[in-house]
């Protein structure tokens, strides 16, 4: 009779241990993984760092890392055109920083943390205000939040909650 006991307790922890393992293992199978390099963009690797640590701290469905095989690729300009993003808004994108831009004082890491934010699938939000990343350059150079607010967060929360398939390639600015 003990032995069944000592079986059965047995049993129901290495049951509910199994139910955990396969809890963890589904949530961990939830994030997606992009990578990024800063290469082309030295003069702002620490910002562009930054920036992707601000969005992996507000999101948990997808994160991101420098190096891998890069789907987001940053690169400096210097032609005034701003800065701006060519992306298909699911991960995978080419991010240009803007010399002339950063010299009129808009900050680098907001810049980068608005950028990442197309490659996740946000628009942008001009009228916003300082506190809303996508709300770009409209705020004026006196705003360097480079924090997404909730919503924008939910927004990635929810579009990468099961992956997020390639699409249509777009250039937001």
């Amino acid at each position: 009779m003990r032995h069944r006991k000592v079986l059965a307790a047995s049993l129901a922890v290495t049951a509910t241990f199994a139910a955990q393992l396969v809890t963890a293992s589904a949530s961990a199978a939830q994030v997606t993984t992009l990578y990024y390099s800063a290469t082309g963009a030295p003069d702002y690797a620490t910002q562009i760092d930054q920036a992707a640590a601000n969005w992996n701290a507000a999101v948990t469905d997808v994160r991101l890392v420098e190096g891998g095989t890069a789907t987001i690729v940053f690169a400096e300009t210097d032609d005034g055109r701003g800065s701006y993003t060519n992306t298909d808004g699911h991960g995978h994108g080419r991010i240009y920083l803007d010399k002339q831009q950063v010299a009129e004082g808009f900050a680098v890491t907001r810049i980068a943390a608005h950028e990442l934010g197309h490659n996740l699938g946000l628009p942008d939000h001009y009228s916003g205000p300082c506190s809303e990343l996508m709300s770009g350059h409209g705020p004026g150079t006196s705003c360097t939040n480079a924090v997404p607010d909730a919503a924008e967060a939910a927004k990635v929360q929810q579009d990468w909650a099961d992956g997020f398939a390639a699409g249509d390639v777009r250039q937001a600015e």
